[in-house]
C-alpha cells in the first residue's frame, strides 16, 4: 500500500514538474465576447489569453482551427480554416479567414500556440460562434393588437413635459388607442415530428418582450432588447434553445409585450412622450432536425393576441398587474385560444433590424428589508438598506380584488413617507389579487430608483386586519447590464472605500441599456459621463462588447449637419445648450480613443471616423476666429451659486478647449488610419485653435486662464494647450486656488476629471489626497457621512435633485491609476506593455488593485511597513511591465527574495530622475525595498 502511495506520490510530481512553465491558451473570444450567438462581421475576429506559471512567458506562434462542427473541431478536421503555423507574438483580434463563412451557421475553433522556447501548447479548449442574420436574411414581419396608423400615437419628438402644456398630454392620451398603449399576450402553436438537432430562435419584441417556451422563459434577461433609436437600429436577440425546450408534438410560444422607451405612456410621471408606434413583435424560429431537414415558425397572421394582466406599463410610471385577467397556461399546450383574436400586420420600425451584441440587463442582486416602520396604522415603509435601480418583488396573501400599491423612493420626507419629489412622480406598482393562497408578483417593464418602498393598507407578516391584505414578503431587485465587473480596488483610507462603493453602487445602477444619468427622473444617455468618467468605467467593468453598441447610439442621433446631441439616443429633442453642448458631443471623438487604448482594438476609430470627422467640421461651423461659445460649459460647478450652466468658468473657454481636443484626436486617427490629406489638415486645424484659445483665454502677465478657476487653468494643463514655458506657472496658480479654498474644489461634472488628472500628472497627488480626504462638502466623504450607499448628483445631497448619479465618479481614474499606478503605455494600447507606478500620498499604508486586461490579469499591490515597501505584482503572459519605485538610486531592492544582479536585472531611472524602474516579463513579482 505504502508502494502505490509512493508511485502516486512520484506521479503527482512528475505531473507538476512537466506542466511548469508549459504554456495554454485559454479564455477564447470571438469578438471581444465568449462563445457568442450572433457575430455580425463576415470576417470575425478571434482572441485568446496565454496561462503559464512560469515568468517571461510570450508567445511567439499560433495555429488556428475552424470547423463547421463540433466533431470535426474533435478530429482536428479544420474545413473551414486551418492557419497553419503562423510566426506571430499577436494572439488578439486575428481575422477568421478560409471558406467564407455563412449566416445562420455556427462554427467550432481552437487555438495551439508556442512559447519563446518554440515548445506548443496542447491545444485549447473548443468554443464556438454563431453567423447573424442580416435584415435581409430575416425577412422580417412585425405583428401586434394595432396598426401605426390607427393607433393615433403622437409623432416626432419635441413632447418634452416641461414644456407640455396639460391639454395637449390630455389629447394624446384620448387620442391613443388603449390597445396601443396596453400590454398584450402573444402566443404560436406549432409542432414538432422530428428528432430536433438545434433550435434557434431571433426575436425582437419592442418596446420590450418576455419570451417562453411551453410556459417556461427563455434567457434571463429583463427589458429586452436594449433601448436604441428605433428610427435607426433595431436590436434583435438569439437564443439557442436547450435540448428540452421543445417536445415531440405541440408546442406554444407565448410573448408578452411592454413598452419600454419605444411607446412612452402619457399618464402618471413621464420624462416625454414620444413613440416610435404600437407593442410590436418579430419572431423567427429555425428548426434544424436531425435528418437535415429545417422547420421555420415566424411572426405572421398565424398568431394570436389577448390583452394581457399588465393594465399599465411605462418605464417612468410604474406598471400594474390585474391578476383576476390571468389566462392560465396561456402560452402552454392544451389551452383553448378560441376567445383570442388575430394579429395585425404591422408598419416595420424605420430602424434597421439588427443583432444585438450587447450584454443585456439582468438581476444581479436581491435585497431583504432591512428595517421597516408602521408610520400609521397598516402603512409601513421598508428601508431596502441599498439605493438601487430597480424593482421590488412582494408575496402577498388577500382576498380577490384587493388591490396593494407599492411605492418606491430614494429618500423620505419628513414625515417619513417614501419621497418622489425630485425623483418624478406618481410612480408606483399596482397589484391587484386573486384571492388564491400567497400570491408572489414584480413588474416586466418598469423600473425606478429607489431604497425605500411604501405600501399603505396592509398587514405586514402578521394579519391583524382581515380587510386587508397581508405582505408576507419584500425584496428589492437590483438590476444592470451583464457585462461583469474587470477590477477591484481596496486601499488602507476608510474614504477612499467608501467613496470606491458609491460611484461604483451608482454606476450599476445606471449601467442599463445605456448609460443613464440617473434611474428615476430622466434615464437618458447624457454623453459626457462616459468620456469624463471612461478610464473609471473600463477599469471597473468589462465594456468590450457594451461601448461599440454605445458608439452606435452615438452615430445614430449625429444629425446631417454633423451635430452630435447631447443625449444618446435621442428620443427627446430639449433645443439649445441642452441639445448642443461641446463637452457632451466631443464623446463621438473621445470614445473610439479610449476603447483603443484600453482593448488595442481600433474596430470604432475605423468604423466611426466619419463620425467623428463630421463632428470636428461641424464645430468649425460654429466657430468664429476658432473659438466656439456656446454650450453647458463645467455643468454643475460648485459654489455658493445654484447648481446649472456654469458659473466659475468661462463657457467660451470650455466650448473651445473641447473643440481643440477633439480635434487633435480626430487629427490621430487619420494618422493611425493613413488618411492621407486628413492628416494635415486637422493637424493644422488643432494647431491654429490652440493658438487662437491661448490669445483669447490666457493672461501672460498672471499666467491665469480664463476667470483664474480651477476648470480655467486645468483644463488647458491637462489638454496640453498650455505652452511650455508657462505650464509651471499655471499649475502654480492652480494649487494656490485650490489651497485658498481650504484645499476644497470647485469644479464640477465636466471639470473634475481635468483638475484630477492635471494634478495626478503633474506630480501633485498629495494635493489630491487632501482635496478628497475629508468629510466635507465639496466632497465624496460627506455623502459617507450622510448615510448614503449611491454617489448623488450634487456634492451636498440636501441641494440636488437625484442621489443616484455617477457623472461626478471621476476620482475611480485616480484609483487604479495613481494610487495602484496601473497605467497603460500610450505606444503599446491595450496593455501589451504597461506601468506600475504606484503614487504613496498621506498616511496611506496599502493599496490593492486588480484589473482583468485583455491579456489577464494585472495586479498591483503595496504596502508600507517597518520602513520597507512591499508591492506586490502580477503581468499577465506576453505582456511586459515597466515598474517605477519611489525610491533613490542606490536602494537596495529585492525581487522574489533575490538582489537584481542574481537575476541580471537591470535598475533605470525614469525621465524626471525621481523614481527607479525595472522592467520585467510576464509572471508575479514581489519586490522588497526601504523607502
Amino acid at each position: 500500500m505504502k508502494n502505490i502511495k509512493n508511485i502516486l506520490l512520484l506521479f503527482c510530481l512528475l505531473v507538476a514538474f512537466s506542466s511548469n512553465g508549459q504554456i495554454t491558451a485559454d479564455h477564447l473570444k470571438c469578438e471581444m465576447a465568449e462563445n457568442p450567438l450572433a457575430v455580425i462581421q463576415n470576417q470575425p475576429r478571434l482572441s485568446w489569453q496565454l496561462v503559464s506559471t512560469a515568468s517571461n512567458v510570450s508567445q511567439t506562434a499560433y495555429q488556428i482551427l475552424v470547423a463547421s462542427s463540433e466533431k470535426k473541431m474533435q478530429n482536428n478536421e479544420a474545413d473551414v480554416w486551418d492557419s497553419g503555423k503562423v510566426i506571430s507574438n499577436k494572439n488578439l483580434q486575428i481575422s477568421c479567414k478560409g471558406t467564407p463563412l455563412k449566416s445562420e451557421t455556427q462554427y467550432f475553433w481552437k487555438v495551439k500556440v508556442w512559447n519563446q522556447k518554440d515548445k506548443s501548447s496542447h491545444w485549447s479548449k473548443t468554443a464556438f460562434f454563431r453567423i447573424a442574420l442580416s435584415e435581409s436574411d430575416l425577412n422580417p414581419t412585425w405583428i401586434g393588437a394595432i396598426t401605426k396608423a390607427n393607433s393615433h400615437l403622437p409623432e416626432g419628438r419635441n413632447y418634452h413635459t416641461a414644456t407640455f402644456k396639460k391639454e395637449k398630454k390630455e389629447a394624446i392620451i384620448n387620442a391613443s388607442d388603449s390597445l396601443a398603449r396596453r400590454s398584450i399576450m402573444l402566443r404560436k402553436s406549432f409542432a414538432v415530428t422530428k428528432e430536433i438537432k438545434e433550435a434557434v430562435v431571433y426575436i425582437s419584441g419592442l418596446g420590450h418582450y418576455e419570451l417562453t417556451i411551453n410556459g417556461k422563459k427563455v434567457g434571463n434577461s429583463e427589458f429586452t432588447p436594449l433601448w436604441t433609436d428605433y428610427d435607426k437600429t433595431v436590436n434583435y436577440n438569439t437564443y439557442e434553445l436547450k435540448a428540452d425546450a421543445l417536445q415531440k408534438g405541440e408546442n406554444v410560444i407565448g410573448v408578452l409585450l411592454g413598452n419600454g422607451m419605444y411607446n412612452m405612456v402619457a399618464e402618471r410621471y413621464a420624462k416625454f412622450f414620444v413613440s416610435f408606434g404600437p407593442p410590436t413583435l418579430f419572431f423567427k424560429m429555425k428548426v434544424i432536425y436531425k435528418d437535415g431537414s429545417t422547420a421555420i415558425i415566424k411572426s405572421d397572421e398565424s398568431w394570436k393576441y389577448s390583452k394581457s394582466p399588465i393594465t399599465y406599463n411605462s418605464i417612468f410610471g410604474g406598471e400594474d398587474y390585474n391578476a383576476n385577467l390571468e389566462q392560465k397556461g396561456w402560452d402552454e399546450t392544451g389551452f383553448n385560444d378560441s376567445t383570442w383574436k388575430k394579429v395585425v400586420l404591422q408598419e416595420a420600425p424605420k430602424g434597421i433590424l439588427g443583432a444585438q451584441t450587447a450584454p443585456p440587463i439582468t438581476i444581479q442582486k436581491k435585497y431583504d428589508v432591512k428595517e421597516v416602520k408602521e408610520i400609521k396604522p397598516n402603512t409601513y415603509v421598508f428601508n431596502m438598506g441599498q439605493n438601487l435601480s430597480g424593482f421590488t418583488t412582494i408575496k402577498v396573501k388577500g382576498k380577490k380584488g384587493q388591490t396593494v400599491r407599492v411605492w418606491v423612493g430614494e429618500s423620505l420626507n419628513e414625515d417619513g413617507t417614501v419621497g418622489q419629489g425630485k425623483t418624478g412622480k406618481p410612480y408606483y406598482y399596482d397589484y391587484t389579487l386573486k384571492g388564491d393562497g400567497v400570491e408572489e408578483w414584480q413588474p416586466k417593464f418598469s423600473y425606478y430608483g429607489f431604497q425605500y418602498a411604501q405600501i399603505e393598507n396592509i398587514n405586514y407578516k402578521e394579519i391583524q386586519n382581515e380587510n386587508l391584505p397581508t405582505i408576507l414578503d419584500l425584496k428589492s431587485n437590483f438590476i444592470y447590464n451583464s457585462a461583469g465587473e474587470a477590477g477591484s480596488f481596496e486601499c488602507s483610507n476608510d474614504i477612499f472605500n467608501k467613496t470606491h462603493e458609491l460611484i461604483n453602487n451608482a454606476i450599476k445602477s445606471n449601467f442599463q441599456s445605456v448609460l443613464t444619468d440617473c434611474p428615476h427622473r430622466e434615464k437618458l444617455g447624457w454623453l459626457e459621463e462616459i468620456h469624463l468618467n471612461g478610464p473609471g468605467l473600463l477599469f471597473n467593468y468589462n465594456m468590450e462588447t457594451y461601448f461599440p453598441a454605445m458608439m452606435q447610439n452615438i452615430a445614430d442621433a449625429q444629425r446631417e449637419n454633423g451635430l452630435i446631441p447631447t443625449i444618446a439616443p435621442e428620443y427627446v429633442v430639449f433645443g439649445g445648450d441642452f441639445t448642443d453642448s461641446p463637452e457632451w458631443g466631443v464623446t463621438g471623438i473621445i470614445l473610439p480613443w479610449m476603447y483603443y487604448e484600453q482593448y488595442g482594438d481600433a474596430s470604432l476609430l475605423e468604423k466611426y471616423y466619419p463620425v467623428m470627422k463630421r463632428y470636428v467640421d461641424y464645430l468649425g461651423t460654429k466657430a468664429t476666429n476658432h473659438i466656439v461659445s456656446h454650450g453647458l460649459g463645467d455643468w454643475y460647478d460648485y459654489g455658493t451659486h445654484p447648481a446649472g450652466y456654469s458659473k466659475n468658468s468661462p463657457i467660451a473657454l470650455s466650448a473651445t478647449s473641447h473643440y481643440y481636443y477633439g480635434t487633435h484626436l480626430l487629427a490621430k486617427a487619420a494618422k493611425l488610419l493613413n488618411k492621407g490629406g486628413d492628416i494635415a489638415k486637422y493637424e493644422t486645424l488643432a494647431s491654429d485653435i490652440k493658438t487662437a484659445f491661448n490669445t483669447e483665454f490666457f493672461n501672460k502677465e498672471t499666467k491665469q486662464y480664463g476667470t483664474s478657476s480651477q476648470f480655467s487653468n486645468a483644463v488647458p494643463v491637462f489638454m496640453d494647450i498650455v505652452e511650455p514655458q508657462y505650464k509651471q506657472a499655471v499649475m502654480d496658480n492652480l494649487l494656490e486656488d485650490i489651497k485658498a479654498k481650504g484645499n476644497r474644489l470647485s469644479t464640477g461634472d465636466v471639470g473634475n476629471r481635468y483638475l484630477f488628472q492635471a494634478l495626478a500628472r503633474n506630480g501633485e497627488n498629495e494635493m489630491m489626497y487632501k482635496m478628497n480626504n475629508h468629510y466635507d462638502a465639496p466632497g465624496y466623504g460627506f455623502q459617507i457621512k450622510f448615510g448614503l450607499t449611491t454617489l448623488t448628483e450634487q456634492w451636498d445631497p440636501r441641494k440636488g435633485n437625484s442621489w443616484n448619479h455617477f457623472m461626478m465618479g471621476q476620482i475611480e481614474e485616480w484609483f487604479y491609476q495613481s494610487l495602484a499606478g496601473i497605467v497603460s503605455d500610450d505606444e503599446n494600447p491595450g496593455f501589451k506593455h504597461f506601468f506600475i507606478q504606484p503614487e504613496m500620498v498621506g498616511d496611506m499604508t496599502f493599496v490593492k488593485a486588480n484589473y482583468k486586461s485583455i491579456y489577464g490579469k494585472i495586479t498591483s499591490e503595496w504596502e508600507k511597513k517597518d520602513g520597507k515597501l512591499f508591492l506586490k505584482i502580477e503581468i499577465p503572459a506576453n505582456t511586459s511591465a515597466t515598474v517605477k519605485l519611489p525610491v533613490e538610486r542606490n536602494t537596495k531592492i529585492k525581487v522574489n527574495g533575490k538582489s537584481l544582479g542574481k537575476l541580471k536585472l537591470n535598475l533605470g531611472f525614469d525621465a524626471n530622475q525621481k523614481k527607479s524602474t525595472l522592467k520585467l516579463g510576464s509572471g508575479i513579482y514581489t519586490i522588497e525595498c526601504k523607502l
